[in-house]
């Protein structure tokens, strides 16, 4: 399980590229529930709190990114 730390030093590509292996992982966990063939019940909540770490690390970057660009426009307008 990756930590916060971990993520904040990855880039946006490297987050989406993690995020989407992560919902795979997730789906296969769901079919393995279903058809009751799930080894490590544990790791469904793992995966859940991953995928969520990452979709805050990227709503972060995009708050900060949206300030960034408010903070340039009212200076370019001063």
């Amino acid at each position: 399980m990756a930590s916060m730390e971990d993520l904040r030093t990855k880039s946006d590509d490297q987050l989406d590229e993690q995020l989407t292996a992560l919902k795979r992982e997730q789906l296969n966990l769901r079919f393995q529930a279903a058809t009751n063939q799930l080894e490590k019940a544990s790791r469904v909540k793992e995966v859940r709190r991953e995928i969520a770490q990452i979709k805050t690390l990227q709503t972060e970057r995009a708050g900060q990114t949206e300030r960034a660009a408010a903070a340039s426009a009212a200076a370019a307008g001063a």
